[in-house]
Protein backbone atom coordinates (compact mmCIF):
# COMPACT_ATOMS: atom_id res chain seq x y z
CA UNK A 1 0.00 0.00 0.00
CA UNK A 2 1.88 3.28 -1.69
CA UNK A 3 1.16 6.55 0.27
CA UNK A 4 -1.77 8.43 -0.12
CA UNK A 5 -0.17 11.11 -2.04
CA UNK A 6 -0.27 8.66 -4.96
CA UNK A 7 -3.79 8.53 -5.39
CA UNK A 8 -5.50 11.09 -7.42
CA UNK A 9 -8.21 13.30 -6.08
CA UNK A 10 -10.95 11.05 -5.97
CA UNK A 11 -14.82 11.25 -5.51
CA UNK A 12 -16.36 9.67 -2.62
CA UNK A 13 -20.06 8.80 -2.70
CA UNK A 14 -22.28 6.16 -0.35
CA UNK A 15 -25.23 4.54 -2.51
CA UNK A 16 -28.45 3.38 -1.16
CA UNK A 17 -28.60 -0.04 -2.61
CA UNK A 18 -31.82 -1.60 -1.40
CA UNK A 19 -31.77 0.02 1.91
CA UNK A 20 -27.85 -0.84 2.27
CA UNK A 21 -25.35 1.21 1.71
CA UNK A 22 -22.35 0.92 -0.53
CA UNK A 23 -19.39 2.99 -0.73
CA UNK A 24 -17.76 4.03 -3.43
CA UNK A 25 -14.73 6.19 -4.74
CA UNK A 26 -13.95 7.33 -8.08
CA UNK A 27 -11.19 9.29 -10.43
CA UNK A 28 -10.65 9.44 -14.32
CA UNK A 29 -12.78 9.57 -17.11
CA UNK A 30 -13.35 7.31 -20.02
CA UNK A 31 -15.06 3.55 -20.01
CA UNK A 32 -15.90 2.72 -16.51
CA UNK A 33 -13.96 -0.43 -14.62
CA UNK A 34 -14.72 -1.06 -11.27
CA UNK A 35 -11.92 -2.24 -9.20
CA UNK A 36 -13.36 -4.96 -6.60
CA UNK A 37 -10.90 -5.81 -3.44
CA UNK A 38 -10.23 -8.96 -1.88
CA UNK A 39 -12.47 -9.98 1.62
CA UNK A 40 -8.64 -10.17 3.41
CA UNK A 41 -9.43 -8.90 7.12
CA UNK A 42 -9.79 -4.98 7.14
CA UNK A 43 -9.71 -4.92 3.57
CA UNK A 44 -11.41 -2.19 1.31
CA UNK A 45 -11.28 -0.61 -2.36
CA UNK A 46 -8.98 1.96 -2.41
CA UNK A 47 -6.70 0.73 0.24
CA UNK A 48 -6.85 -2.50 -2.00
CA UNK A 49 -5.97 -0.88 -5.10
CA UNK A 50 -3.86 2.54 -4.03
CA UNK A 51 -1.04 1.25 -6.66
CA UNK A 52 -3.40 0.99 -9.49
CA UNK A 53 -5.95 3.56 -9.02
CA UNK A 54 -4.23 6.77 -10.50
CA UNK A 55 -2.76 4.89 -13.70
CA UNK A 56 -5.76 3.12 -15.04
CA UNK A 57 -7.09 6.77 -14.43
CA UNK A 58 -5.00 8.11 -16.62
CA UNK A 59 -7.70 5.72 -19.47
CA UNK A 60 -10.53 4.74 -17.49
CA UNK A 61 -13.27 6.05 -15.27
CA UNK A 62 -12.15 4.25 -12.68
CA UNK A 63 -14.88 2.87 -9.45
CA UNK A 64 -13.48 1.51 -6.47
CA UNK A 65 -16.55 -0.04 -4.06
CA UNK A 66 -16.38 -1.21 -0.73
CA UNK A 67 -17.93 -4.67 -1.04
CA UNK A 68 -20.92 -4.94 1.34
CA UNK A 69 -19.18 -6.14 4.52
CA UNK A 70 -16.29 -3.74 4.01
CA UNK A 71 -15.35 -0.40 5.13
CA UNK A 72 -17.57 1.92 4.80
CA UNK A 73 -20.29 -0.46 3.09
CA UNK A 74 -23.17 -2.02 5.43
CA UNK A 75 -21.85 -5.22 7.40
CA UNK A 76 -22.74 -8.41 7.28
CA UNK A 77 -23.21 -11.31 3.98
CA UNK A 78 -25.28 -13.57 3.21
CA UNK A 79 -23.27 -16.54 4.50
CA UNK A 80 -25.63 -18.93 2.39
CA UNK A 81 -24.62 -17.62 -1.04
CA UNK A 82 -21.72 -15.45 -0.40
CA UNK A 83 -20.78 -14.39 -3.96
CA UNK A 84 -24.30 -14.24 -5.05
CA UNK A 85 -24.96 -11.23 -2.37
CA UNK A 86 -21.84 -10.05 -3.29
CA UNK A 87 -22.96 -9.56 -7.30
CA UNK A 88 -26.56 -7.93 -6.31
CA UNK A 89 -25.10 -5.38 -4.39
CA UNK A 90 -22.17 -4.32 -6.71
CA UNK A 91 -24.94 -5.04 -9.58
CA UNK A 92 -27.11 -2.90 -7.63
CA UNK A 93 -24.32 -0.09 -7.49
CA UNK A 94 -24.34 -0.56 -11.41
CA UNK A 95 -28.00 0.16 -11.57
CA UNK A 96 -27.00 3.30 -9.26
CA UNK A 97 -24.29 4.62 -11.28
CA UNK A 98 -26.47 4.08 -14.46
CA UNK A 99 -24.16 1.83 -16.28
CA UNK A 100 -25.91 -0.53 -18.44
CA UNK A 101 -21.95 -2.14 -18.95
CA UNK A 102 -19.01 -1.78 -17.21
CA UNK A 103 -15.60 -3.37 -17.31
CA UNK A 104 -14.59 -5.58 -13.64
CA UNK A 105 -11.12 -6.13 -11.91
CA UNK A 106 -11.78 -8.20 -9.21
CA UNK A 107 -8.86 -9.90 -6.52
CA UNK A 108 -9.65 -12.96 -4.02
CA UNK A 109 -13.32 -12.39 -3.02
CA UNK A 110 -13.72 -9.61 -5.03
CA UNK A 111 -12.77 -11.59 -7.91
CA UNK A 112 -15.43 -14.12 -6.90
CA UNK A 113 -17.70 -11.52 -7.03
CA UNK A 114 -17.35 -10.31 -10.70
CA UNK A 115 -17.22 -13.86 -11.75
CA UNK A 116 -20.73 -14.34 -10.23
CA UNK A 117 -21.75 -11.29 -11.57
CA UNK A 118 -20.66 -12.05 -15.19
CA UNK A 119 -22.23 -15.65 -14.72
CA UNK A 120 -25.40 -14.46 -13.32
CA UNK A 121 -26.07 -11.19 -16.18
CA UNK A 122 -23.09 -11.51 -18.44
CA UNK A 123 -24.53 -8.73 -20.74
CA UNK A 124 -23.86 -6.32 -17.90
CA UNK A 125 -19.97 -7.11 -18.24
CA UNK A 126 -17.54 -5.94 -21.13
CA UNK A 127 -14.06 -7.39 -20.24
CA UNK A 128 -12.93 -8.82 -16.92
CA UNK A 129 -9.77 -9.37 -15.15
CA UNK A 130 -9.56 -11.62 -12.44
CA UNK A 131 -6.58 -11.99 -9.90
CA UNK A 132 -6.62 -14.84 -8.20
CA UNK A 133 -9.98 -15.66 -7.68
CA UNK A 134 -11.73 -17.43 -4.96
CA UNK A 135 -14.19 -20.18 -5.63
CA UNK A 136 -12.07 -21.82 -8.01
CA UNK A 137 -11.91 -25.40 -7.56
CA UNK A 138 -12.62 -25.00 -3.65
CA UNK A 139 -14.67 -28.47 -3.72
CA UNK A 140 -12.04 -30.53 -5.25
CA UNK A 141 -9.01 -30.11 -2.97
CA UNK A 142 -8.89 -29.15 1.27
CA UNK A 143 -8.57 -25.60 1.44
CA UNK A 144 -4.98 -24.40 1.51
CA UNK A 145 -3.05 -23.11 4.55
CA UNK A 146 -3.24 -19.43 3.86
CA UNK A 147 -6.72 -19.93 3.47
CA UNK A 148 -7.42 -21.70 6.81
CA UNK A 149 -5.45 -18.85 8.74
CA UNK A 150 -7.29 -16.41 6.83
CA UNK A 151 -10.48 -18.22 7.88
CA UNK A 152 -9.57 -18.38 11.10
CA UNK A 153 -9.16 -15.22 11.79
CA UNK A 154 -12.35 -14.32 13.78
CA UNK A 155 -12.33 -17.76 15.40
CA UNK A 156 -10.59 -19.06 18.37
CA UNK A 157 -9.19 -16.23 20.24
CA UNK A 158 -10.40 -13.44 17.83
CA UNK A 159 -8.69 -10.77 15.60
CA UNK A 160 -5.52 -9.66 16.90
CA UNK A 161 -2.35 -7.13 15.38
CA UNK A 162 -0.13 -10.66 15.83
CA UNK A 163 -2.36 -12.67 13.57
CA UNK A 164 -3.38 -10.36 10.89
CA UNK A 165 0.27 -9.49 10.22
CA UNK A 166 1.65 -13.42 10.16
CA UNK A 167 -1.07 -13.88 7.85
CA UNK A 168 0.00 -11.12 5.49
CA UNK A 169 3.68 -11.49 5.77
CA UNK A 170 3.31 -15.08 5.67
CA UNK A 171 0.80 -16.07 3.37
CA UNK A 172 -0.63 -12.94 1.27
CA UNK A 173 2.95 -12.22 -0.46
CA UNK A 174 5.92 -13.30 -1.68
CA UNK A 175 8.21 -10.76 -0.45
CA UNK A 176 7.43 -9.71 3.33
CA UNK A 177 9.66 -6.99 3.41
CA UNK A 178 7.37 -5.16 0.81
CA UNK A 179 4.13 -4.64 3.14
CA UNK A 180 4.94 -1.96 5.46
CA UNK A 181 3.63 -1.63 9.08
CA UNK A 182 1.27 1.47 8.44
CA UNK A 183 -0.80 -1.09 6.07
CA UNK A 184 -0.71 -3.78 8.28
CA UNK A 185 -1.93 -1.73 11.51
CA UNK A 186 -4.56 0.32 9.42
CA UNK A 187 -6.17 -2.83 8.37
CA UNK A 188 -5.95 -4.56 11.80
CA UNK A 189 -7.99 -1.16 12.94
CA UNK A 190 -10.33 -1.65 10.35
CA UNK A 191 -10.73 -5.42 11.12
CA UNK A 192 -11.85 -5.16 14.84
CA UNK A 193 -15.01 -2.74 13.98
CA UNK A 194 -17.55 -4.11 16.80
CA UNK A 195 -19.85 -4.41 13.19
CA UNK A 196 -17.39 -6.33 11.05
CA UNK A 197 -16.75 -8.58 14.56
CA UNK A 198 -20.09 -9.23 15.10
CA UNK A 199 -20.84 -10.26 11.37
CA UNK A 200 -17.72 -11.44 9.85
CA UNK A 201 -17.89 -11.21 5.69
CA UNK A 202 -15.81 -14.18 5.10
CA UNK A 203 -16.97 -17.21 6.74
CA UNK A 204 -16.42 -21.03 6.48
CA UNK A 205 -19.11 -22.30 4.08
CA UNK A 206 -22.25 -22.97 6.39
CA UNK A 207 -22.39 -26.45 4.26
CA UNK A 208 -22.28 -28.67 1.35
CA UNK A 209 -24.74 -26.87 -0.47
CA UNK A 210 -23.06 -23.71 0.02
CA UNK A 211 -19.53 -24.91 -0.74
CA UNK A 212 -21.03 -26.80 -4.01
CA UNK A 213 -22.52 -23.45 -5.23
CA UNK A 214 -19.18 -21.48 -4.45
CA UNK A 215 -17.34 -23.57 -6.57
CA UNK A 216 -17.50 -22.12 -10.25
CA UNK A 217 -15.57 -24.82 -12.15
CA UNK A 218 -19.23 -26.86 -10.52
CA UNK A 219 -21.18 -24.51 -12.70
CA UNK A 220 -22.03 -25.40 -16.27
CA UNK A 221 -22.54 -22.05 -17.12
CA UNK A 222 -18.78 -21.20 -17.13
CA UNK A 223 -18.03 -23.21 -20.51
CA UNK A 224 -20.27 -20.76 -21.94
CA UNK A 225 -19.37 -17.45 -20.78
CA UNK A 226 -18.81 -15.16 -23.45
CA UNK A 227 -16.77 -12.11 -21.67
CA UNK A 228 -13.69 -11.68 -22.47
CA UNK A 229 -11.38 -12.56 -19.40
CA UNK A 230 -7.61 -12.00 -18.15
CA UNK A 231 -6.89 -14.30 -15.41
CA UNK A 232 -3.66 -13.01 -13.59
CA UNK A 233 -2.06 -15.78 -10.72
CA UNK A 234 0.58 -15.29 -8.45
CA UNK A 235 2.76 -18.58 -9.22
CA UNK A 236 3.72 -18.29 -5.03
CA UNK A 237 -0.22 -17.80 -4.21
CA UNK A 238 -0.90 -19.72 -0.54
CA UNK A 239 -3.96 -18.71 -0.23
CA UNK A 240 -5.46 -19.96 -3.68
CA UNK A 241 -3.87 -22.19 -5.65
CA UNK A 242 -2.20 -20.96 -8.78
CA UNK A 243 -4.01 -24.64 -10.79
CA UNK A 244 -7.42 -22.44 -10.08
CA UNK A 245 -5.73 -20.46 -13.64
CA UNK A 246 -5.75 -23.28 -15.54
CA UNK A 247 -9.28 -24.58 -14.27
CA UNK A 248 -10.61 -21.30 -15.62
CA UNK A 249 -8.44 -21.26 -18.80
CA UNK A 250 -9.61 -24.95 -19.34
CA UNK A 251 -13.03 -23.89 -19.20
CA UNK A 252 -13.74 -20.75 -20.21
CA UNK A 253 -14.08 -20.10 -23.75
CA UNK A 254 -12.42 -16.95 -24.18
CA UNK A 255 -9.94 -17.02 -21.33
CA UNK A 256 -6.10 -15.38 -21.27
CA UNK A 257 -4.55 -16.93 -18.24
CA UNK A 258 -1.01 -15.09 -17.05
CA UNK A 259 1.18 -17.09 -14.17
CA UNK A 260 3.49 -14.32 -12.43
CA UNK A 261 6.70 -15.47 -11.09
CA UNK A 262 7.82 -14.61 -7.45
CA UNK A 263 4.33 -13.38 -6.84
CA UNK A 264 2.00 -14.30 -4.17
CA UNK A 265 -1.78 -13.55 -3.53
CA UNK A 266 -1.47 -9.97 -4.14
CA UNK A 267 -0.81 -9.54 -8.05
CA UNK A 268 -1.86 -5.98 -8.21
CA UNK A 269 0.09 -4.62 -5.56
CA UNK A 270 3.13 -7.20 -5.54
CA UNK A 271 3.84 -6.45 -9.57
CA UNK A 272 2.19 -3.47 -9.79
CA UNK A 273 3.81 -2.30 -13.50
CA UNK A 274 2.79 -5.37 -14.73
CA UNK A 275 -0.47 -5.33 -13.77
CA UNK A 276 -1.00 -1.93 -14.63
CA UNK A 277 -0.24 -2.57 -18.10
CA UNK A 278 -1.56 -5.98 -18.63
CA UNK A 279 -4.96 -4.68 -17.09
CA UNK A 280 -5.02 -1.32 -19.05
CA UNK A 281 -3.94 -2.93 -22.48
CA UNK A 282 -6.54 -5.72 -21.88
CA UNK A 283 -9.32 -3.72 -20.98
CA UNK A 284 -8.80 -1.64 -24.20
CA UNK A 285 -8.48 -4.65 -26.57
CA UNK A 286 -5.07 -4.25 -27.21
CA UNK A 287 -4.00 -7.52 -25.99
Amino acid sequence: MTPQTDLPTMQETTYDIGGKKIFAAEAGDGPPVLLLHGGGPGASGVSNYARNIAELAKEYRVIVPDLPGYGRSTKGVDGTDPFGYLADGIRGLLDELGLEKTHLVGNSYGGACALRLALDTPDRVDRMVLMGPGGVGNTRALPTPGLNNLLGYYTGDGPSRLKLEKFIRNYLVFNAAEVPDSAIEERYQASIDPEVIASPPLQRPAGLRTLWKMDFTRDPRLSKLPVPTLVLWGAEDKVNRPSGGRMLADRMPNCDLYLAANTGHWVQFERTDLFNRLCADFLAGRR
